[in-house]
C-alpha cells in the first residue's frame, strides 16, 4: 500500500497520550495515529476493507489476539 507523507501539528499532551497508548500496543506513535484514523473512517462507514485484508491488518494491528494462555 502506497502511503502519503505529510507534516503533523499535535498538542503536547494528546501526543503523549498517543504515544503511550502505542507503547501499550507494541506500535509506533505513526502506526498508532494511523490505526485510529483506520478505525475511525471504518466505523463512519467511510472506508471498506475486504475481508482477507481486515483479517490481515488486524493481526498486524493486534499481534497477540489469536495466541491462547
Amino acid at each position: 500500500m502506497a502511503k502519503k507523507n505529510f507534516p503533523l501539528r499535535i498538542d503536547m499532551k494528546l501526543y503523549e497520550v498517543i504515544e503511550a497508548w502505542a507503547a501499550d500496543e507494541f506500535r509506533s506513535v505513526n502506526s498508532q495515529i494511523e490505526y485510529i484514523l483506520r478505525e475511525s473512517a471504518r466505523k463512519a462507514g467511510r472506508l471498506k476493507t475486504s475481508n482477507a485484508g481486515d483479517a490481515n491488518s488486524r493481526q498486524r494491528e493486534n499481534p497477540g489476539e489469536n495466541k491462547k494462555d
